[in-house]
């Protein structure tokens, strides 16, 4: 079968790859095998300096880079300079931090004993459209400077992606094998997890996807990761600065084309200053332009496939019909490409099955509140718990926020956004374990216990 590559912004196939045979995988997952009993003795000054040859590569080919991620899954351009940009602030990080990070931790007790950080070996990542590269490089980057060896499975409608990130590790200096891009279907993934040669598993996409991998490498007893998405809630409440909750809630809604994990979806806002927040926020949508990716003064592309549209003008449609009101947009633009309006919603109700949802597009849903203990519980009710972003002043109330809301991360008078210095991940639904900093590198290391005892004197 073949995997095509089609730009979401017309619908027309840019190129096509066919998958790997049998035959073809097995050779890569051995080739990945071999490569991971050797790269772990490659001296980590040297990984380092591949990881800094790898952020130089992705600095100065922005620009080249760049228009692949738009032409894949259709996010502005001035967007995708920005993730190649952060991909290589991401290998800056652990290029510099991975000494410290690895170094063996000495424990007190009666005898000499400490914990040395060794890698797993073969990690198997399967990552979603949406960030292509940063989703990516957040994985990448700990796990080869710890020493393990990855096998990517990405996402099939970003396959340029794919291959373009494993020629860029190679030309970084990193050993043949220590990272590959393995263009296979989804029915593939089961046979290289049940492989005895890897050794762990990552996984970045739906609570259905996650579900499987988590089931299957449970059952194999393999060490998993996984970020599932969220619904994230965005509270506002009376002794905020309303202009910079509005300015910034319109841009957490519409990141990434509103497809991201981590981008605001629920916007909880106080009685109070509801009716200025709610007018305000829609036009700050309405003011978007929705255009061609390619142009540097688009704001919102195309959706990434003609599916994700389609799932999104149906949850809309579920959404109205539970109750919910469109203040604005609400459908499918006409024409070519996966074009759809900025959305605001309101009065859903939270008996409806579409309120537990998350809406992966530009679909804002706004809630009114009387107090801070019915914002909390709004924001507490959903399966997911990604990340969380609050807007006051007070700061009992951003104690109480900090302490209450349910989520991986909270972010106070701020957008929720992932940084290579801080954990990222969730809980509830939204999966378990983390990303990025030290946490996400040890994700996939062996906290080794090491005990030298002294030696019983001589009896005489």
């Amino acid at each position: 079968m073949a995997i095509q590559s089609i730009n979401p912004a017309n619908g027309k196939l840019l190129r096509s790859f066919e998958t790997l045979s049998d035959e073809t995988l097995s050779e890569k997952i051995t080739l990945a095998a071999e490569t991971s009993r050797t790269f772990p003795s490659v001296p980590l000054e040297h990984r380092a300096l591949c990881m800094s040859k790898l952020a130089s590569l992705l600095e100065q080919e922005a620009d080249e880079i760049a228009p692949i991620l738009t032409l894949e899954m259709g996010k502005p351009i001035h967007s995708a300079r920005q993730e190649v940009s952060k991909c290589a602030i991401g290998c800056r990080y652990y290029a510099e931090n991975a000494a410290r990070i690895l170094a063996p931790e000495p424990i007190h007790t009666e005898n000499s004993s400490y914990v040395r950080w060794d890698p797993l070996g073969v990690v198997l990542a399967i990552m979603p459209w949406n960030f292509p590269f940063w989703q990516v490089f957040r994985f990448l980057s700990p796990a080869l400077m710890a020493g393990n060896v990855g096998l990517l499975k990405h996402s099939p409608n970003v396959p340029q992606c794919a291959l373009l990130i494993e020629s860029l590790v190679r030309r970084a200096g990193f050993p043949r094998g220590s990272f590959q891009t393995l263009l296979i279907e989804v029915n593939q993934v089961e046979r290289v997890l049940a492989d005895a040669r890897i050794a762990a598993v990552t996984l970045t996409g739906s609570v259905a996807a996650g579900r499987a991998i988590a089931a299957q490498a449970g059952w194999l007893i393999k060490k998993s990761v996984l970020e599932l998405g969220g619904s994230d809630p965005f509270l506002v409440l009376p002794s905020c600065d309303l202009d910079a909750a509005i300015e910034t809630g319109v841009r957490a809604r519409l990141i990434n084309n509103g497809q991201s994990c981590i981008a605001a979806k629920r916007f909880i806002v106080h009685e109070s200053i509801y009716d200025a927040f709610e007018q305000r926020f829609i036009a700050g949508m309405e003011a978007m332009k929705i255009g061609d990716p390619m142009k540097e003064d688009t704001d919102i592309g195309p959706l990434a496939t003609p599916k994700i549209a389609e799932n999104l003008e149906a949850q809309v449609n579920a959404a109205i019909q539970a109750g919910a009101r469109a203040l604005t947009g609400g459908q499918r633009m006409l024409g070519d490409g996966n074009y759809f309006e900025p959305t605001v919603l309101v009065d859903l109700p939270r008996s409806s099955a579409v309120y537990r949802e998350e809406f992966f597009g530009p679909v804002a849903l706004l809630f009114k509140v009387s107090s801070l203990d019915e914002a909390i519980e709004i924001a507490n009710d959903t399966p997911f718990g990604l990340g969380a972003s609050a807007w006051t002043r007070d700061p009992a109330e951003q104690q109480r926020l900090v302490a209450e809301l349910q989520a991986g991360a909270v972010f106070i008078n701020a957008m929720v956004a992932s940084d290579p210095r801080l954990p990222f991940g969730g809980i509830k639904h939204s999966g378990y374990g983390r990303e990025l900093s030290a946490a996400g590198m040890r994700e996939f290391l062996n906290a080794k216990t090491v005990v030298l005892a002294s030696p019983a004197p001589n009896s005489r």
